[in-house]
């Protein structure tokens, strides 16, 4: 229940966002920078964390809450542009990585999101985000989160 305790604190964090339309093959990157901080909540069954993109002029928060029945972590995304709650990704942490699935929708169409957590034992964990039209087969790398310590 605690395996998100390694992001707790303050965290220096360069982002690497695809450009374009999703989907179409690009390969292009934005690269920006981010400061995180993240709380422990319900003695590690729960965390927070609020990241700030100061270039882009918007803030994120990020809910993690453990099921204790089903082991599993729903994960929750808001954006300081919009005020909504996006839909959960679950998963769970196999060693020092952690893989999160959900539904969510792009431009009307469903899709399924892939979030994944990966050297969480380390000084520079790392976070990815994949979109697929279609059902799992296929996945496009879309952003990725690279965290240090100020």
């Amino acid at each position: 229940m605690n395996d998100f305790d390694f992001l707790i604190g303050s965290w220096n964090v360069v982002n690497r966002a695809l450009k374009g339309a999703a989907f179409v093959g690009g390969d292009d990157w934005d690269v920006y920078p981010a400061s995180a901080t993240g709380h422990r909540l319900f003695e590690g069954g729960a965390n927070l964390d609020e990241i700030v993109f100061p270039t882009k002029g918007t803030r994120g928060l990020t809910l993690r809450l453990f099921n204790t029945e089903t082991k599993l972590w729903s994960l929750y995304w808001s954006s300081s542009q919009t005020g909504l709650l996006y839909p959960p990704v679950e998963g769970s942490f196999d060693g020092n990585r952690g893989d999160f699935y959900g539904d969510d929708t792009l431009d009307g169409r469903p899709i399924k999101v892939h979030l994944s957590w990966s050297d969480t034992d380390t000084a520079t964990p790392r976070w990815a985000q994949e979109f697929s039209p279609d059902c799992g087969q296929t996945w496009e790398l879309n952003w990725t989160m690279e965290f240090s310590r100020p």
